[in-house]
């Protein structure tokens, strides 16, 4: 089963818990904090796969999360780091992020890619001692890891794409042309899933046809099959437009050139533009009048058209020649580049993090912040030094701003993940 789209939640690690902990020994009074750090974290971590060719397993697991950092423990020990996620998948896979659709990365080389990040550990007792706060009572938790949806999207990493109507000839010409060897018979839709074929030219020249399910009038709307396979030309360099020339279909050879072109257009203004070379397939079946007429439209269009019958094998050769020509003048194959998130993040507690603040019918201001729930659950509301910390973090990360900016009174009550306080200046 061919599938080139999938929907997965990923999740780094959340860093360790820093501890709170203070030294106990025999004949050692006032020992001191030793609270350790909490562990760092794995990443989850995308690579190319040249053994996989579809993203299927995706579609059995879809939820992909990176172990958590181990939290410190007295006597000022570290916890234990957790391993980076390795996700395996095809070469050429772009993956977004769901929700926006920014482009997070394209695995298309043979460097791992960091997708999301995980959480630094969080800082233990120890460290926040000083000559005038000897006796820290709090700790930083573990930052969080990066959580989102994303969309992998398998786009073939092919020089040429081979585009048209079922049953003109596609599969039987890179079947010609390269070693692939697709399922050929004549009847609509034979090709069922995008066709991978390496042409060569000659010694040490070479390139990667892909051969696409046929295309109908709608497809870019998603009529048919080919409008689900259309992403996997995005990448192509050059398009080779395979047209029955003599009709064989009961089609007009001019009206399908036209109708496919209009296609690639709904599909993408970018993909309409792209390098293409007609083939009038199937000139063994066609009268020399015919031929003539389809040969003069398509010039008299701009584009290069060549005569072949990939059943004969007649004209295939000059047609790859051609080819390798026309790609030595051209680009690379396209790669994506990522896209920076909307929000970037502080690795510090709270500095850029996304909060939204509203205020309920009961007067009440509520303060919504995911990050903020993992700290406020290690900060010791009796404890002066720790209220001071929980305080910083509020005004470090604009929270405190927000709530004067929305007009906020001395005397008004705050809730944060059903903590109230009074608001004070």
């Amino acid at each position: 089963m061919f599938v080139d789209k999938a929907i997965i939640n990923i999740k780094a690690g959340d860093g360790g818990d820093g501890a709170v902990s203070f030294h106990r020994e025999k004949y050692v009074a006032a020992g001191g904090p030793d609270g350790g750090d909490g562990g760092k974290v794995g990443d989850i971590v995308f690579v190319a796969d040249d053994s996989l060719s579809t993203l299927i397993d995706f579609r059995y697991k879809r939820k992909y999360h990176a172990e958590k950092g181990q939290s410190g423990g007295g006597g000022n020990r570290t916890g234990k780091n957790a391993p980076d996620l390795v996700i395996k998948v095809p070469r050429g896979t772009v993956i977004r992020e769901r929700e926006s659709g920014r482009i997070i990365a394209d695995i298309s080389g043979d460097e791992p890619v960091v997708a999301a990040k995980g959480g630094k550990g969080g800082k233990g007792n120890a460290r926040f001692a000083t000559p005038t706060r000897q006796i820290p009572r709090f700790s930083k938790p573990g930052f969080l890891g990066e959580e989102f949806e994303v969309t992998l999207e398998l786009k073939f990493l092919a020089d040429v794409g081979l585009v048209g109507f079922p049953n003109v000839g596609k599969s039987t010409l890179i079947s010609v042309v390269s070693a692939a060897k697709p399922k050929i018979a004549n009847y609509h839709f034979t090709t069922l899933s995008p066709v991978l074929g390496v042409v060569r030219v000659d010694e040490g020249n070479s390139f990667v046809m892909a051969d696409i399910p046929g295309l109908i009038e709608g497809a870019a709307d998603g009529v048919g099959l080919g409008h689900e396979f259309l992403r996997h030309v995005d990448r192509c360099r050059l398009i080779v437009h395979v047209v029955d020339v003599s009709g064989s279909e009961g089609r007009d050879p001019k009206e399908d050139f036209e109708i496919i072109n209009r296609e690639l257009a709904n599909f993408s203004d970018e993909l309409a533009a792209r390098p293409q070379i007609v083939c009038a397939n199937k000139s063994d079946m066609a009268t020399p009048e015919q031929i003539k007429d389809f040969t003069d439209y398509v010039k008299a269009k701009g584009c290069d058209v060549y005569t072949i019958s990939a059943a004969t094998t007649t004209g295939t050769r000059e047609l790859v020649d051609r080819i390798a020509e026309e790609l030595a003048k051209l680009p690379p194959i396209k790669r994506y580049e990522p896209e920076p998130p909307a929000v970037v993040l502080d690795e510090h507690a709270g500095d850029g993090q996304k909060f939204e603040i509203t205020r309920g019918d009961d007067a009440v201001f509520y303060v919504e912040a995911p990050w903020l729930e993992h700290i406020i659950r290690t900060v010791d509301m009796d404890d002066y030094m720790s209220l001071q910390y929980f305080q910083k973090v509020l005004r470090t990360s604009g929270i405190i701003a927000k709530l004067e900016e929305m007009g906020i009174d001395e005397g008004d009550t705050v809730n944060i993940f059903g903590f109230e306080f009074d608001f004070v200046f």
